[in-house]
């Protein structure tokens, strides 16, 4: 017997693993528009085939859920959400999600002395896809901000890859929908809210950069009582 013909355990798994997690998909994506009637509002910009960073406020672990699956099909398979690896590779079924079933990029948000904590970043920007990236750096539990401070990783980003769009958007009313401890959304109203790309000067500073941003991610959320 030609033993090259025999598939291997590798291959065996990417056999099985493959239909599994486009399943695991399409279920995840309907469950959860269905649990929060989440709808997209696209207010500054279009659905187009254009190299993005998505950027968003952070209040849940369904976030990128609910906006990668307000992207139309042939945006979605282009778009790979950046997850916590502290979080999303602590065990084999979270790792299964976020790499096989989303696509995702995993970074570490500390330890990270030495590296650069976004070159797993790059490396998809560089190869043409686009991102959904959380520039608060974790999750939003506060009820008193409606933004935290954002970290550098965006102003980098947009630095190294000029030529990509970075488009706002704000996703309504997610820590009702999915509060701190909880296992499943509660089936409250959201609404997935995009808004025009970044104009840039290329003179800003860091900090002016990131001001900016962040000002036009809070003029989103005011979409949201219209």
């Amino acid at each position: 017997m030609n033993t090259s013909q025999l598939p291997t355990k590798s291959s065996n798994f990417q056999y099985i693993s493959r239909p599994l997690a486009r399943s695991f998909s399409f279920i995840i994506r309907r469950s959860a528009r269905l649990l929060t009637g989440a709808r997209s509002l696209w207010d500054g910009c279009k659905p187009e085939p254009i190299q993005r960073i998505y950027y968003a406020n952070h209040n849940s672990h369904i976030d990128f859920i609910l906006l990668w699956s307000s992207l139309p099909k042939n945006l979605r398979e282009q778009t790979r959400p950046v997850a916590a690896s502290d979080y999303w590779l602590k065990n084999g079924f979270k790792r299964f999600l976020i790499q096989d079933t989303f696509s995702g990029i995993t970074i570490k948000r500390s330890g990270n002395e030495g590296c650069d904590p976004l070159s797993t970043i790059k490396e998809a920007l560089a190869e043409g896809y686009s991102i959904i990236f959380f520039p608060e750096g974790t999750r939003n539990l506060s009820d008193e901000e409606e933004l935290l401070n954002f970290k550098n990783g965006l102003f980098f980003l947009a630095e190294q890859f000029p030529q990509v769009e970075i488009v706002p958007v704000w996703i309504t009313n997610l820590k009702r929908v999915m509060p701190k401890g909880a296992f499943l959304p509660l089936p409250l109203l959201s609404t997935v809210i995009f808004g025009k790309p970044l104009e840039i000067n290329t003179e800003w500073d860091k900090t002016a950069f990131l001001t900016h941003a962040r000002e036009q991610l809070l003029e989103l959320k005011q979409k949201e009582l219209q």
